[in-house]
């Protein structure tokens, strides 16, 4: 798609991630879409958190009054005040429920076309009630809402694409668009320091498994901690996990770690976010990258370890096998799921023994890992570019005024 200029157009642009409080996939997409598209958007960001002195970017700390508020209503008192500073933008875009609202009420308030992206789905993450207990029903009905009203959707995968219609069948799926998640080359690929792998407690002489993301029920980590004890002796378990969305998961993950760390050595857990240099270095002195998530709509994280040169081992759900190709950068993990939101396994044991065998499979040749690992970083340079995704995004823009 050529890139066309729409410079004359401002692009009020709603999240609640933004450098530098960036924690989740949703955080890295925006940071990257707002760099890509500013050569020729006039682009106004409107983000949570603490002041930024970036030009063009706007910042909203939590008001006073809702300090102590329930996150869901906190986030709605936030969201009524974005939604009163985009007066002047001819689109509003939106990231994730957290803005969804101030999205569908700026379309109100100042008749600008909404543009949605979905990076997951509330319906599908029945488990945040444990998060938010009543603020649940108040996210969801945020997020239908908005998604019903919005002048176009767009959806990361084509499973969040199916997902989205399954879940919201009033939405019109002509206004729904894919476009992938991204990856920058020239910010993530194979580093080497053998002195922050020490101070990470990282062997790089043994057989690596490594896992990165949030401790959240959909990141399927239990999962992994079980098939962990069924992969060699030698293998090392590198886990870059921390954030629990609750106490009663950070409980269940500790207690897994405590048990498998009881029967085998090196069993790494690494509890702190680390900096890109220090995740990079870990990535790259690994042998396989494991993504066992139950839910995942794309998975940055997947593509972050391809460009650092790793195969991907991922559960065959939602966008990760749009990602992962089977056998050539990587391998897909089958999974029977519940339909009841929660992407449970049908048969939790039969899953775990998959992943296990899956694993033991890739780490058995170090060769073929290699290969994947090479193909894998050619598939994300050639298929991910932020470019490429920005140019699809202005033509969502464009289509909507």
């Amino acid at each position: 798609m050529a890139c066309t200029s729409v410079r004359n157009v401002r692009v009020d642009l709603l999240t609640r991630e933004y450098p530098p409080e960036v924690y989740g996939g949703a955080g890295v997409h925006v940071a990257e879409l707002v760099k890509a598209l500013r050569p020729s958007v006039d682009v106004v960001v409107h983000a949570f958190g603490i002041e930024r002195h970036e030009p063009g970017v706007e910042s909203y700390p939590v008001p006073r009054e809702y300090a102590h508020a329930n996150q869901a209503v906190a986030t709605l008192g936030i969201d009524v005040l974005m939604a009163n500073d985009c007066q002047s933008a001819d689109v509003i875009h939106s990231h994730t429920w957290y803005t969804n609202g101030a999205g569908q009420i700026g379309k109100l308030m100042w008749d600008a076309p909404h543009v949605l992206t979905a990076h997951s789905l509330e319906p599908l993450r029945p488990w945040k009630a444990e998060q938010l207990g009543g603020g649940y029903r108040v996210s969801s009905w945020l997020e239908r809402n908005a998604y019903e009203s919005a002048d176009a959707i767009i959806a990361v995968s084509e499973g969040m694409r199916r997902d989205i219609l399954r879940a919201y069948p009033f939405v019109d799926a002509t206004r729904t668009h894919v476009i992938y998640n991204g990856i920058n080359l020239a910010e993530w690929g194979p580093a080497s320091d053998d002195t922050v792998l020490a101070s990470l407690g990282i062997d790089a002489s043994r057989p690596t498994v490594i896992f990165v993301g949030r401790i959240t029920r959909q990141k399927g980590l239990p999962y992994l901690l079980r098939a962990a004890a069924a992969l060699p002796p030698e293998v090392q378990l590198v886990l870059c996990a921390g954030q629990p969305d609750t106490p009663d998961i950070l409980s269940e993950v500790s207690g897994l770690v405590a048990e498998l760390s009881s029967a085998r050595s090196g069993v790494v857990w690494i509890d702190r976010t680390l900096s890109r240099r220090e995740l990079t270095i870990a990535l790259t002195a690994a042998t396989v990258f494991v993504c066992p998530s139950v839910y995942e709509p794309l998975g940055i994280v997947n593509l972050e370890a391809m460009a650092c040169g790793l195969p991907v081992v991922g559960t065959a759900t939602g966008g990760i096998p749009e990602v992962v190709v089977d056998g050539v950068t990587g391998r897909l993990v089958p999974i029977e799921q519940l339909q009841d939101g929660t992407g449970t396994p049908i048969d939790p044991d039969r899953f775990v023994a998959d992943l296990a065998a899956t694993l033991r499979d890739v780490l058995a040749d170090v060769d073929a890992a290699h290969r994947m690992g090479l193909a894998g970083r050619a598939r994300a340079g050639a298929d991910f570019s932020w470019s490429r995704i920005a140019d699809q995004t202005r033509a969502v823009y464009e289509s909507v005024r």
